[in-house]
């Protein structure tokens, strides 16, 4: 089946997910658990009972964004084979409602089952099916549901995507990327917030970045190209000191096998996007892509194949006119003397 034939009618608000503390999902979540030490017992230090303070961690009670996605394209399938919810409870014996839960994240379904179901619709990718298979599959606890009920669902989300992702490219304007980030760089952007958090709930995001920063800045993990706007880089978030420590954190970071971090400067000959921060996150096969943008409201999701080319686009373009990897260090180095 052809991808790009359905899209177009295919604009729906469960295709482009937005989450913030206000707005959630509903359903069934999943996600494998990455072990790390810090989560195993109380973490010591400005962390020390920053999530426990906020009580138990309650269940998982709404599905994830990736979950969600697993019903979005079934939806997808069954619309451009022109099938009803009807037609496709039929096959399994389900009421229709039931296939309206799956569809909406809201329901647990097997591989064999999305394999029917693909098999049904005709859809012919057989790579894209086997990869939406070993979506609806994964069930296992992720390390950021020991955050849920302390950070927003939204960073959820965002950990579990840039977790299962086999590349991530970052583009940020106004600060450097949060899995780049020191502890004080980003205790300084949350204390800055309003309404004020609460002194608990800042170290309880600060904690949440840290461990997404071990798990992506690890030593051989996935690909991960950011490009950082010289702006974020004369901002002094936590002061001059903080800022100074940032940058030789970046410097840190840039000298990872795995990582690309290159700077847009303020010379370069022009500026492509909307200003806002941009994360592409590259799934298993490119059909399930996954770009992230930030918003006041929380991140939003975007899943449309016309979004990822309009954003692979943005990346690219900014990527030839960012300095090299070499010149990026030493306007790093430059900028870090200035400030």
């Amino acid at each position: 089946m052809d991808a790009l034939r359905c899209e177009a009618a295919l604009l729906t608000p469960a295709s482009v997910i937005g989450a913030s503390p206000t707005v959630g999902h509903k359903g069934y979540m999943s996600g494998y658990f990455y072990p790390t030490p810090s989560l195993d017992r109380r973490i010591a230090g400005p962390f020390e009972g920053s999530r426990w303070m906020l009580g138990g961690m309650p269940p998982r009670t709404t599905p994830s964004a990736r979950q969600e996605r697993v019903g979005t394209e079934l939806r997808k399938m069954r619309d451009c084979a022109g099938r009803t919810t009807a037609e496709a409870a039929a096959l399994f014996g389900f009421a229709r409602t039931k296939i309206t839960q799956i569809e909406k994240g809201q329901y647990p379904i097997s591989a064999e089952r999305v394999r029917m179901l693909a098999s049904d619709f005709e859809e012919s990718d057989h790579a894209f099916v086997e990869a939406l298979a070993a979506m609806a599959e994964e069930r296992h606890r992720g390390w950021w549901e020991d955050y849920r009920g302390s950070v927003p669902v939204g960073f959820l989300d965002i950990a579990e995507m840039e977790y299962f992702s086999k590349g991530t490219r970052t583009y940020q304007i106004s600060h450097v990327p949060g899995a780049m980030q020191t502890e004080e760089y980003g205790r300084a952007i949350f204390n800055d917030l309003y309404p004020p958090l609460a002194p608990r709930h800042v170290e309880a995001r600060v904690e949440h970045r840290v461990q997404r920063s071990t798990h992506l800045m690890r030593e051989g993990g996935e690909p991960y190209s950011a490009l950082v706007h010289e702006a974020s880089l004369r901002m002094l978030f936590g002061g001059r000191d903080s800022a100074k420590r940032q940058m030789d954190k970046l410097l840190e970071y840039s000298e990872l096998t795995h990582v690309s971090l290159r700077v847009i400067a303020f010379s370069t000959d022009g500026f492509m996007g909307s200003g806002q921060g941009i994360v592409y996150a590259s799934g298993p096969v490119p059909r399930l892509d996954t770009v992230q943008l930030d918003t006041t409201t929380g991140p939003v999701f975007l899943h449309e194949q016309k979004m990822m080319e309009k954003y692979r686009h943005i990346i690219d373009a900014m990527t030839e006119r960012a300095l090299t990897e070499s010149q990026s260090r030493d306007a790093i180095r430059l900028i870090k003397k200035e400030i």
